[in-house]
């Protein structure tokens, strides 16, 4: 068992040791920032094992700077991957049909979406109805506008901006 251990310390330098120092003293502010990402502790806790797993069969880091660094961008990397995986609850499955509605909600919201929506150009307000009403994914909006899927995202991401400066002036 020693050797083991005796072999595993040669190929690990000094390097390797400033990551898992840098981890060990790290770990609880580690472990709360993946609880934000996940929502549950045993999640949080193999979050923890896939980063330090992953930068240890990396190269070395440098600096206790770089191991920080490091360690807090792959395990914001591992949870929304961990989050991308999680399954997701079909909307016709959920118990939103026994709720009740009240009379003129929908025209409410209607309106409310309306006047979040000034401001869009033509093409920003097709994108968003796309994205928002039909479900589409950039590919397909991009394939029926004729347009690259860049200028796709690009126009959601001004029509988002734009949406959300406006509800930020609603709630002043």
């Amino acid at each position: 068992m020693f050797w083991i251990l005796k072999r595993i310390y040669n190929v690990t330098d000094m390097k390797q040791d400033k990551l898992t120092y840098s981890f060990m003293s790290l770990r609880d502010k580690l472990h709360r920032s993946a609880l934000r990402f996940l929502k549950n502790d045993e999640d949080a806790k193999d979050a923890l094992q896939d980063t330090f797993f992953n930068l240890w069969k990396k190269e070395p880091v440098g600096s206790d700077a770089e191991a920080r660094n490091k360690l807090f961008t792959v395990l914001r990397n591992v949870c929304i991957d961990r989050i991308r995986r999680m399954p997701s609850v079909d909307i016709s499955e959920s118990s939103i049909d026994n709720m009740t509605v009240e009379p003129g909600f929908s025209e409410d919201v209607e309106r409310l979406e309306a006047l979040l929506s000034t401001g869009l150009t033509p093409i920003q307000r097709k994108i968003y109805n796309f994205v928002v009403h039909d479900g589409l994914d950039y590919e397909d909006i991009a394939s029926k506008l004729d347009m690259a899927v860049e200028a796709v995202r690009m126009n959601m991401s001004r029509a988002r901006k734009r949406i959300k400066d406006n509800y930020q002036k609603l709630n002043r």
